[in-house]
């Protein structure tokens, strides 16, 4: 079993991501503020995150953290596509050849692609456990979390995990929403 949400610190989002929804914050207030306007979409999925984290022994609160980050819930995708056509679905599955190089698998809101989505982070996540057995059991979880958007490649530290994700927050931000959810009934 991974780390529990909870206990991974978190800087949340940087002033750039906070933009995004027009916020004057930044950090982790602003996380939760983005977690918060995405939770009504979210419940469409809820039922089927739950399905997902339970059989491959994740938190659904981190995957309701990724599919927020990701895809607002879906809000930001054109026919299940975002990221100028390279990603897939609510946790937006890499299918650039010269990026995850994965293959749509399932419709962009299904268990299907949600389950691959999944197996792909807890892929990351066991890459980082080999790659810094020394780090805590969150420190880890965070890596994984920031390979998830950046490659695990990119990762070269247990301290600063977001060095090369996206907005340079890309795994704090997801805690902090996580972190929301978790406190919100998933």
């Amino acid at each position: 079993m991974f780390a529990d949400i909870r206990n991974v610190s978190t800087t949340g989002a940087s002033a750039q991501t906070a933009r995004q929804d027009k916020l004057t914050v930044s950090g982790v207030s602003a996380s939760h503020a983005m977690a918060q306007t995405d939770a009504g979409r979210m419940m469409r999925y809820k039922d089927k995150i739950t399905a997902v984290g339970h059989r491959l022994g994740v938190d659904p609160a981190l995957i309701a953290g990724i599919i927020s980050r990701e895809s607002r819930a879906g809000n930001v995708l054109q026919n299940g596509w975002g990221d100028h056509g390279n990603g897939w679905g609510l946790m937006q599955v890499d299918v650039n050849p010269r990026g995850g190089g994965h293959k749509a698998e399932g419709a962009w809101d299904s268990e299907e692609h949600l389950s691959q989505a999944t197996g792909i982070l807890t892929h990351f996540i066991h890459r980082m456990e080999k790659k810094f057995p020394n780090c805590s059991k969150e420190q880890q979880l965070k890596g994984g979390i920031a390979a998830y958007n950046t490659g695990d490649g990119r990762v070269h530290s247990c301290d600063d995990v977001d060095a090369h994700t996206t907005g340079k927050d890309y795994a704090n931000d997801v805690v902090a929403r996580a972190q929301w959810y978790k406190n919100h009934g998933y």
